[in-house]
C-alpha cells in the first residue's frame, strides 16, 4: 500500500550541503501495525514517506555518518522511524518511545525512503532532519595488559545444564565461589588447585529453606554483594518477585519479601551497596542497602531494603515515559552510596537514572554524545566512584563514556569496537575495579546492517 508524502516529498544531502529537513501535517490516526513485525501503510494505517538521496565521495563514511532524527512537540505522542533502501528493504529502525527517534547509517552514496509511522500521534505533527555528521575522534587505545579468560560449562548431570537462559553471575570474594543463575537454576562454581571447575546445583528449594525459590520465572536475576558476600536469586512473577538469599553459597536459603509494593512487571534487577550518608540507612546489623528495580508500562521504579533484603519499602518511580522508554539496565551502587540505573532511550540520548539519597528521589542524567539503542546499556563503577557507561549506539556500534561527577557530564565517548571492525553489538556489560580500570563485554559482529532481519542478515 502507498504512504503519504512528506513536505517536501524528497531531498538530498551531500558533503557540500550536509543537512535537509521536512515535516508533515498533524496526524490523529494511529498506526500500530509495526507491533506485528511488519509495518503496513494505507488509508486506515497512515505512514509518511520522504525520499532521501545521499551524494558523497567514495570513502566518506570513514569519518562520517548519516544521522536521521524525527522530533515532535508533544512528548506524550509517539512516532516511529524506519529507513528503507532503494529495493524497499528495511535497513534501520528506531521504534521506541523516545523523542526524537534517531538512526545512524554509514555515510555512503545511496537512495533511501525515510518512513515515519504515527504510532500514537495525538494530533501532533513532526519534523524530520537528515544530516551528514563528523564522527568523533577516539582517543588512543589503552596499552594496559588485557585480561585473559578460560571457559567451563555445567556438566550433563545437572538439570537444565544446557537448557536455561538469561544468565547472571556473582562472586563470593570470601570463599571464591562463583554463583551462577540461569532461568530457575542457581549453580555454584569453585576451582581446584589445577584450575578445574567444580559445578554444584544450589537452586533454592523447599528442601534448603526457600520453597518460593527456583520454581517458575518471567525473568531470572542473581546478585552477590561483593562486601557482605550475600547472594540473592530472584524470579520475576508479575508485579512481585520470588526472591531468596544465601550467606553460605547456596547450602541454605532464606525467603524474602522479594520486591517493593507496586513494582513493575518486567526487566527486574537487584543490586546493593553502601548507604549514602545523611539520609535514613540500615535498620538491622546488615550494613548495606539492597535495591530492587523493574519497569512497567508507563514508568520504571526502584525499592530499597534496609534490612538486608528481607523486606522492601514502596517502589519509587525513577522516571516515566515522558523521560525515558524501553529497557533499562541493571542497578549498580557506588562506594559512596550513589545508585545508578542506565536506560537505552531517554529523549535523544542514553542516560542514567541517579539517586543520591538511598532511592528516595531520582534524576535522569543524559550522555549527550549518545543516541538511543536497542540493547539496555550497562554501568560499571570504579573504587573511587568513576562511572563507565557502555552501550549500543543507534548505529549498532559499541561505545563507552566516562563520568567523574555522577553522570552530570560524560567524557571520552568512543567506539571501542572500531579497531576490530565491529559494526553491530548486543548485550553490553561493564564492570570496574580500580578507579582507572574497567572491562566492557558484548556480543558483536563485523557485519553491518539490520541484525534483526532474519531473512537477509548473514552476520555471526
Amino acid at each position: 500500500m502507498t504512504a503519504d508524502a512528506a513536505t517536501p516529498p524528497s531531498g538530498s544531502v551531500s558533503n557540500a550541503a550536509p543537512t535537509t529537513t521536512w515535516s508533515a501535517d498533524p496526524s490523529t490516526v494511529p498506526n500500530v501495525s509495526g507491533t506485528t513485525g511488519t509495518v503496513s501503510c494505507g488509508n486506515a494505517q497512515p505512514c509518511d514517506d520522504y525520499a532521501l538521496k545521499v551524494s558523497v565521495p567514495a570513502g566518506y563514511d570513514a569519518g562520517h555518518s548519516l544521522r536521521i532524527d524525527v522530533r515532535w512537540p508533544d512528548s506524550a505522542a509517539d512516532f516511529d522511524l524506519y529507513v528503507l533502501d532503494a529495493a524497499g528493504r528495511e535497513v534501520a529502525t528506531s521504534a521506541s518511545s523516545s523523542d526524537p527517534e534517531t538512526v545512524l547509517l554509514p555515510a555512503v552514496p545511496a537512495s533511501y525512503t525515510v518512513r515515519v509511522v504515527p504510532y500514537a500521534p495525538l494530533g501532533d505533527s513532526f519534523t524530520g532532519t537528515a544530516s551528514l555528521i563528523t564522527a568523533p575522534v577516539d582517543p588512543p587505545p589503552s596499552t594496559a595488559t588485557p585480561p585473559t579468560y578460560a571457559n567451563s560449562w555445567a556438566p550433563d548431570g545437572i538439570a537444565d545444564a544446557h537448557n536455561a537462559g538469561e544468565p547472571s553471575i556473582g562472586v563470593d570474594r570470601a570463599s571464591g565461589a562463583a554463583m551462577f543463575q540461569a532461568y530457575t537454576s542457581t549453580l555454584k562454581v569453585t576451582y581446584d588447585s589445577a584450575g578445574t571447575a567444580i559445578w554444584q546445583d544450589k537452586s533454592a528449594t523447599a528442601a534448603n529453606g526457600c520453597p518460593q525459590g527456583s520454581t517458575t520465572s518471567l525473568d531470572p536475576i542473581l546478585f552477590t554483594d561483593p562486601v557482605t558476600h550475600r547472594t540473592f536469586e530472584s524470579q520475576l512473577a508479575g508485579k512481585t518477585a520470588l526472591t531468596c538469599y544465601t550467606d553460605d553459597d547456596g547450602d541454605t536459603w532464606t525467603p524474602t519479601g522479594g520486591s517493593g509494593i507496586n513494582s513493575g512487571v518486567d526487566h527486574q534487577t537487584i543490586g546493593g551497596g553502601p548507604f549514602a550518608p545523611g539520609v535514613p540507612g540500615a535498620v538491622t546489623s546488615y550494613p548495606n542497602a539492597v535495591y530492587y528495580c523493574s519497569q512497567d508500562i508507563a514508568d520504571a521504579s526502584c525499592a530499597v531494603s534496609r534490612d538486608g533484603g528481607l523486606t522492601y519499602g514502596p517502589a519509587v518511580p525513577m522516571y516515566s515515559l515522558l523521560d525515558c522508554g524501553g529497557l533499562h539496565g541493571h542497578v549498580k551502587v557506588a562506594p559512596d552510596g550513589t545508585v545508578y540505573v542506565p536506560n537505552k532511550g531517554c529523549g535523544g540520548n542514553q542516560a542514567v537514572a541517579v539517586s543520591e539519597d538511598n532511592g528516595l528521589t531520582w534524576t535522569v542524567r543524559h550522555n549527550p554524545s549518545s543516541t538511543p539503542g536497542e540493547s539496555d546499556p550497562s554501568v560499571g563503577i570504579g573504587a573511587g566512584g568513576t562511572d563507565y557507561m557502555g552501550y549500543q549506539n543507534s548505529d549498532g556500534t559499541a561505545r563507552i563514556a566516562v563520568s567523574h561527577d555522577k553522570g552530570k557530564t560524560w567524557l571520552y565517548d568512543q567506539n571501542v569496537g572500531a579497531a576490530l571492525g565491529i559494526k553491530n553489538i548486543v548485550f553490553p556489560a561493564v564492570t570496574a575495579g580500580d578507579d582507572n580500570r574497567a572491562v566492557f563485554a558484548f556480543l558483536g559482529t563485523t557485519t553491518g546492517g539490520n541484525y534483526q532481519d532474519a531473512d537477509n542478515f548473514a552476520g555471526v
